[in-house]
């Protein structure tokens, strides 16, 4: 699976928590830096759902379904960013879990 591209691999990151997993332990073989930025991006994404869903669960219901759209259409932004083959950041949040998440390095 070395033969993908970096592209393939920042898509493949941003199909599920599965996909996040796979896409990382591909890329450590070959690393690219493009498929690790959007890694860390979705690793990020991933915690702001499961925020969202806990949210949801235990403190409110309104706030929690707020907090799972803005994940999704952060998700979709970034999904559709990494198949253009661009390291569009989220504002604010993409800067952090760049510099948060350095253990996916």
């Amino acid at each position: 699976m070395d033969n993908l591209s970096a592209k393939s691999k920042a898509i493949i990151a941003y199909l599920t928590f599965i996909g996040t997993l796979i896409a990382f332990f591909i890329n450590k073989e070959n690393k690219h830096e493009f498929t690790t930025w959007h890694i860390k991006n979705m690793f990020g994404l991933l915690l702001l759902l499961i925020i969202s869903q806990v949210t949801q669960a235990y403190i409110d219901l309104f706030f929690g379904e707020i907090l799972w759209f803005i994940a999704f259409f952060l998700w979709a932004f970034s999904l559709v960013m990494a198949i253009l083959n661009k390291k569009q950041a989220i504002p604010y949040f993409s800067e952090k879990f760049q510099e948060w998440f350095t253990f996916l390095d």
